[in-house]
C-alpha cells in the first residue's frame, strides 16, 4: 500500500470492513482470511499509484498539463531515470478527442534490457473517458 495512513489511521475498524468485503466478494464466510499491509517504500515510484493521482486531479477538473507536471515532479523525488506520461480523449473537454503527452529524463522503450513499469489507466470524468499511459524508467541491467 502506498499510504497506509489511510487504512490504519482507524486500524480495527477499517480492516474487519475490508476483510468482510473480500470475503464476501470471495465466497469464502466460513474460512479464516489473513490480511497484511506492506507499506510501499516510494509510493510515487509506481506508475498505478501515479495514474490514480492523476485521475484524481482531472475529475477535479484540475489543467491536464499541471497535472502532469506534478506528477513528474512527484516522480522525480522516487529515484526514477525517465517518465511519460500520456492522456488521450477528449482532454480538458474539447469537441475532438486527442493525445497529449509529456516526457521526462530517459524513457528507452526499444531497449529490451531496460527494466521499464508501465500503467494504463481509464478515468471517467464529465466529458467522457479518458485513457492514461505511464512508462517509468527504472533502470538498464
Amino acid at each position: 500500500m502506498g499510504f497506509p495512513k489511510l487504512l490504519i489511521e482507524d486500524k480495527p475498524r477499517k480492516l474487519e470492513e475490508l476483510q468482510m468485503n473480500v470475503q464476501k466478494e470471495l465466497n469464502c464466510m466460513n474460512r479464516k482470511l489473513n490480511i497484511a499491509i506492506t507499506r510501499i517504500g516510494n509510493p510515487y515510484g509506481h506508475p498505478n499509484i501515479l495514474a490514480e493521482f492523476i485521475a484524481g486531479q482531472l475529475k477535479n477538473r484540475v489543467s491536464f498539463r499541471k497535472a502532469m507536471k506534478k506528477a513528474i515532479e512527484l516522480t522525480e523525488q522516487a529515484d526514477t531515470k525517465g517518465i511519460q506520461i500520456q492522456i488521450a480523449g477528449r482532454i480538458d473537454g474539447k469537441e475532438i478527442a486527442r493525445v497529449e503527452w509529456i516526457r521526462e529524463g530517459r524513457v528507452p522503450l526499444q531497449t529490451i534490457g531496460a527494466k521499464i513499469e508501465y500503467c494504463s489507466y481509464r478515468v471517467r470524468t464529465i466529458y467522457g473517458v479518458l485513457g492514461i499511459k505511464i512508462w517509468i524508467f527504472i533502470d538498464e541491467e
